[in-house]
């Protein structure tokens, strides 16, 4: 657990799926949080706006952008601890949009580093992602398995971790990076696989278009990511180190398609659509999480584990996406 009553926990990416699911738990452990989202005309808290009233009531939300030198002076003002989860995350825009990503991801992470630097925290875990490996070399990849981008989006995440991990280096800021696998789970954006095969399904479809079929991935049910976030934070062991949390598990898409359709009860034709396969070379082909490193050193392992701990996280997804309360937050909501 980490020490309440010794300075804010600053949480960037708080509108964000992961970063709406921290900032809970760090509110349910009596934390002083102040969120960051990023600013818009609205006055829109992205997914801070679902959470219970009470968890609002107990947030500073500041509004701003992680490229901001100033905002983020302020942000980290009086923090004692900062979860970075900001970043530019969609794999098919970064090819599209790379300087973005460059700009977000690596000169963001900067930004909030120097920041970090000047006021003095005692932790800064910074999110990482499985995409850093590429596909598989060797498996269950562990933490020493190369690092090969095979999007833009990959790339500026190895960037933004080396310069975090360059930091603690060069300079002693107490640093630690985190590095999920597949994290699923309620308010994750339909741009990801269980999301989009969820809501086709919820709409009626008896076809379902995906992209590549035969690729695994390592799926981490968003509570299990969550208290790795938290046992990071927590454990002065992780401090220069780079910690993967996965499920240990891997699984086709296609399977998990076929999955999912028997969860609901539907019986589907499961195709592969051009148009959404990544270019030639940028495929990545298998993600399977080692994660003995977090269990050795900060004490942590996946509370649903396996293929029946998919099963049961799965099935908390399926039904908070069937209530039509919550499809109606996503732009052109499907109607169960």
């Amino acid at each position: 657990m980490i020490e309440v009553g010794r300075g804010k926990v600053l949480v960037t990416g708080a509108d964000g799926f992961i970063g709406s699911h921290l900032v809970e738990a760090l509110v349910a452990e009596g934390a002083a949080v102040r969120a960051l989202v990023q600013y818009n005309s609205f006055g829109h808290w992205g997914w801070l706006d679902a959470v219970p009233e009470a968890t609002r009531r107990a947030l500073e939300v500041v509004a701003g952008d992680v490229r901001d030198r100033g905002c983020m002076r302020e942000a980290v003002a009086g923090c004692s601890v900062i979860f970075h989860l900001a970043a530019l995350i969609a794999i098919p825009y970064s090819y599209r949009a790379a300087e973005s990503y460059l700009d977000t991801n690596i000169r963001g992470t900067l930004t909030l580093l120097e920041a970090a630097r000047e006021s003095g925290v005692t932790k800064f875990v910074q999110t990482s992602t499985s995409e850093v490996y590429g596909s598989a070399r060797r498996v269950p990849i562990d933490e020493e398995h190369p690092l090969q981008a095979q999007s833009p989006y990959a790339a500026s995440k190895i960037a933004a971790d080396q310069m975090a991990l360059a930091f603690h280096r060069a300079f002693g800021l107490p640093v630690a990076v985190i590095r999920p696998f597949n994290t699923y789970g309620p308010r994750q954006s339909t741009r990801a696989v269980i999301p989009t095969i969820i809501t086709q399904l919820a709409a009626g479809a008896r076809r379902l278009s995906l992209g590549a079929l035969t690729p695994t991935r390592d799926f981490s049910f968003v509570a299990d990511t969550v208290s790795g976030f938290l046992a990071v934070a927590a454990h002065p062991g992780s401090v220069g180190e780079v910690i993967n949390i996965g499920s240990g598990f891997e699984i086709t898409i296609g399977d998990t398609a076929r999955l999912i359709a028997g969860i609901i009860g539907r019986e589907v034709e499961i195709v592969s659509e051009a148009e959404r396969l990544r270019p030639p070379d940028s495929e990545v082909e298998r993600l399977y999480a080692g994660v003995d490193k977090a269990a050795r050193l900060i004490g942590w392992r996946p509370r649903v584990p396996g293929l029946e701990g998919f099963r049961r996280g799965l099935g908390h997804t399926i039904d908070w996406f069937k209530d039509p309360a919550n499809l109606a937050r996503y732009r052109g909501g499907y109607q169960v």
